[in-house]
């Protein structure tokens, strides 16, 4: 009895076995869209989320906004340095004032009648001294005077002749890179501003806003996520005995559960690794062999289809 019942379960899987279809050529998978994560440029607090999430979002709109005021208060700091720098370089390029130069020329001319006098005064004390009418220590204060009024003398006609020739060419040099990078602070400053504020870089769909208004972020935090609005593409498994048929730029077709007609793709990239077929991307009998990912990336013609449903892309028939 025994024998019968074994004999009869062996027919039954051989027949359950020739019964079992072909692998079908095509690889599984879901539709999916390019999703953008914008980061936190600070750990600053949100003050301010205009789009709510699910909404459709345009290129350059407000999505998080972050506390200024830390920042503001910097960049009034550098606006304050450039505005100085400026002005520092224009006193060096527009000369000395004229009132500046007539007064150092009056000055000189002061100091050109204490030294005559103090000569004069010199040569009197000086010929009296041979006559014996004055001691040495008259004649010695007379020398010194004559020789502090000429020193004044020389150093009023070189503060003269620097007026007039103006700075050196060095110094302005030095005040124009100071310039120059009180400038590129100030753009930086005005840069981590803009920063502060975050915006959409593509058009689409507002995906998540994983914090609320009143919460420090951690730097470079995930703040919100954006799936894009083009057209789809089909992220699917390639079976491996049929790697070998692909490359990059190939058209394919592609089919989506719920819509009768087949959809244009070209297979935009396929991993170079391969791993085992996850569970649900192939039936079972399929489920051990090795497979690689791969993106097909859908016409202009699929980009009104919702992301995560099922797909199938053709694959080339096996010979």
């Amino acid at each position: 009895m025994k024998h019968l019942l074994f004999s009869a379960f062996l027919l039954s899987v051989t027949v359950l076995s020739g019964c079992t279809p072909a692998t079908p050529d095509q690889a599984l998978g879901t539709l999916e869209r390019d999703r953008v994560l914008l980061r936190a440029t600070a750990a600053e607090i949100i003050t301010a989320q205009p789009i709510k999430k699910g909404m459709q979002i345009n290129q350059g709109d407000l999505l998080v906004q972050f506390d200024t005021h830390k920042q503001a208060a910097r960049l009034a700091v550098m606006q304050a340095e450039v505005v100085k720098a400026k002005a520092y370089l224009l006193k060096l390029t527009n000369g000395e004032r004229p009132e500046d130069i007539a007064s150092a020329n009056s000055a000189l001319k002061s100091a050109n009648a204490a030294k005559i006098e103090a000569q004069k005064s010199y040569q009197r004390t000086a010929s009296l001294l041979a006559k014996r009418l004055v001691s040495e220590a008259e004649r010695d204060r007379a020398l010194a005077l004559r020789d502090q009024t000429t020193a004044e003398y020389d150093a009023a006609n070189d503060r003269l002749t620097v007026l007039i020739k103006g700075v050196r060419q060095e110094d302005i040099f030095q005040a124009q890179a100071a310039l120059d990078a009180a400038t590129a602070n100030l753009s930086y400053e005005q840069q981590v501003y803009s920063d502060l504020s975050i915006r959409a870089t593509r058009s689409g769909k507002l995906d998540n806003l994983p914090y609320n208004i009143g919460e420090r972020v951690p730097l470079s935090a995930v703040v919100a996520v954006i799936q894009a609005d083009a057209a789809p593409y089909a992220r699917v498994y390639i079976p491996e005995p049929y790697a070998a048929k692909l490359h990059i730029g190939q058209s394919l077709a592609v089919k989506v559960d719920g819509i009768d007609n087949d959809f244009n793709g070209t297979l935009r990239w396929i991993s170079t690794e391969p791993a085992f077929t996850p569970y649900y991307a192939l039936n079972q009998a399929d489920r051990s062999r090795l497979a690689f990912l791969a993106e097909v990336s859908l016409d202009d013609t699929a980009s009104e289809l919702p992301t995560g449903i099922p797909a199938q892309v053709i694959l080339p028939a096996q010979k």
